[in-house]
């Protein structure tokens, strides 16, 4: 049993313990994750993946990894491997990977059962007649003509449609429930639909393909699934599942839906996401502005951040929005204490020491303030380096407490420093600081006056020039699918991208792909995955030390 102590509190989980305390299933908990493999896995699917896994673990049961492979028109072995590795990568691995077409043997066995029971039917209506007969949500619909076609000549076409004999779409296998139920799902539902495509894993063997409402409920059953976690659009289908599993007299698992997680200025459609990818808006799935688990990885977030935002957002019935600065500030969290500091400077400002002799030393930074174990690493200082621009103002009022004509400031892991005088150009822009250095104050404080500012810095010498991507909301309103007049697409953000360039302390030049730190007094960036190379560094900034949609709300 989990400790409550150090685990979440949901009406799931309550649920849970209640079934192992009963003893239900002799207390054994199964759950499954059961991704369709027609796109990369998303924010809103990592709710899931952490609700599924965590249950398992908490109740010392399994989970497994279930694709839903029914639908080959999409799908494809890319995104199966996709689905696996952001998995993983989340912290998370399955006791057994399935398919949903490891079962299309005994799912076609189960269909023969029902149409022999009086329970199935093939129909000749077309989808369009079929949408006419349905009726409405608020008038019944009407039987099909071919609703009660004796049992063994359904049971010989369902066999020929297998067999290859029919156009794509000319006959279908629906259940027979009630065509009068208010639960539009139960109004004699498709099982098997003709459809010759190509399958990832099967190939051209099956001409039939079994719906989604025929496959997951017995899916689950074949797998002892004692817990089928589903998010709440999926609650109007569960009659239909528990009606199979009667049928059928098999394993009874038990759906139950939670609120899928959703997220202002995103969407999460999996056909929204395909949408922008395929019109080019984003550079692909991984696109480190998309709220793809494979975008946010290649964008450096930490995958423990994801999962301490969905223990966050927590477990409930009631569907809501999160604010994306919920999953922004978890990231920062995590950052904070395992990413380390580096220097980078974005606009430059050239800065002369002119009483500096000493030729170029090593100084001592720390990596991370907030863990001694981190270390420190050696940084190089000379006679030349740059500094921010909006870190040095010509004339200043005293609440500017960096760099000003004839004020002093405190280097970061150096000295204490003092503008001298400035250089400028024929048009009077300032092109040069000319500084003195107080060498006594190498990471101390003078005891004669008091310096409160502290800014960073690089060595001109030294300085690694490097491409910086800095990523903005991908969409410029709240809620861009609330607007039914507008496609979603028109409320891409044009500025969600902007790139610049950063002259970096050298060390970042050993940064390894995949670890996220910070510039620091700037934000946390890391290696791009895909393009940065060790001669032309790409670094995409993760999250900005602060919301800065905050001040603008």
């Amino acid at each position: 049993m989990p400790d409550p102590e150090e685990t979440p509190t949901d009406f799931i989980r309550q649920m849970v313990a209640a079934d192992v305390a009963a003893g239900k299933h002799d207390g054994r908990v199964q759950t499954r994750f059961p991704p369709e493999p027609n796109g990369y896995l998303q924010i809103g699917h990592a709710k899931a993946i952490c609700l599924n896994f965590e249950i398992a673990k908490e109740f010392g049961g399994l989970c497994n990894l279930r694709f839903d492979d029914t639908n080959p028109e999409k799908e494809s072995d890319e995104f199966v491997q996709a689905i696996q590795e952001d998995i993983r990568w989340l912290g998370y691995d399955w006791a057994k990977i399935c398919f949903a077409s490891d079962y299309f043997e005994q799912l076609f066995t189960w269909a023969c059962q029902l149409i022999e029971s009086g329970d199935a039917y093939v129909d000749e209506l077309s989808f369009d007649e079929m949408r006419a007969y349905r009726g409405t949500i608020t008038e019944p619909g009407k039987p099909s003509p071919y609703r009660d076609r004796p049992a063994a000549e359904s049971l010989d076409l369902f066999k020929r449609m297998r067999a290859g004999e029919f156009e794509d779409g000319a006959l279908v296998l629906r259940a027979k429930i009630d065509m009068a139920h208010p639960n539009m799902n139960m109004r004699d539902p498709v099982m098997y639909r003709i459809k010759r495509m190509h399958h990832h894993r099967v190939g051209d063997a099956w001409p039939i393909y079994p719906s989604y409402d025929f496959t997951h409920g017995q899916s689950d059953s074949l797998e002892k699934i004692t817990h089928s976690l589903c998010s709440l659009e999926f609650e109007d289908h569960r009659p239909l599942y528990d009606w199979f599993i009667k049928k059928l007299g098999i394993f009874p698992s038990k759906q139950t839906e939670f609120a899928r997680l959703n997220l202002t200025y995103t969407v999460v459609s999996k056909r929204k996401l395909r949408t922008l990818v395929e019109e080019g808006h984003v550079e692909g799935w991984d696109d480190p502005r998309m709220p793809t688990l494979s975008g946010m990885r290649r964008r450096g977030y930490p995958p423990a951040s994801i999962r301490k935002f969905c223990r966050t957002v927590g477990i409930t019935k009631t569907p809501s929005t999160s604010d994306i600065a919920l999953l922004e500030h978890a990231v920062r969290q995590e950052l904070n204490c395992s990413a380390d500091r580096r220097m980078a400077v974005m606009e430059p400002l050239e800065l002369e020491l002119t009483n500096w002799t000493e030729g170029t030393v090593e100084l001592e930074g720390i990596n991370n303030p907030e863990n001694d174990a981190a270390g420190t690493r050696k940084i190089p200082f000379g006679k030349r380096l740059f500094i921010e621009q909006g870190d040095f103002q010509e004339e200043a009022n005293k609440k500017f407490f960096r760099l000003k004509k004839g004020g002093e400031v405190r280097l970061r892991h150096a000295y204490i420093i003092k503008c001298d005088d400035v250089v400028k150009d024929e048009a009077g822009t300032i092109t040069k600081l000319l500084c003195s250095v107080d060498l006594d104050t190498l990471n101390k404080n003078p005891e004669d006056r008091k310096v409160k500012g502290v800014i960073h810095w690089v060595s001109a010498e030294h300085a690694i020039k490097a491409e910086v991507r800095l990523f903005d909301r991908l969409f410029s309103v709240e809620k861009p699918e609330a607007d039914k007049e507008h496609a979603f697409t028109e409320f891409v953000n044009p500025d969600s991208l902007t790139i610049t360039t950063a002259y970096c302390e050298p060390s970042l030049a050993a940064l390894p792909v995949g670890r996220t730190c910070q510039f620091e007094r700037i934000g946390y960036f890391c290696l791009d995955s895909k393009h940065s190379q060790s001669d032309a560094l790409i670094f995409n900034r993760t999250v900005a030390l602060r919301d800065a949609w905050a001040k603008n709300a």
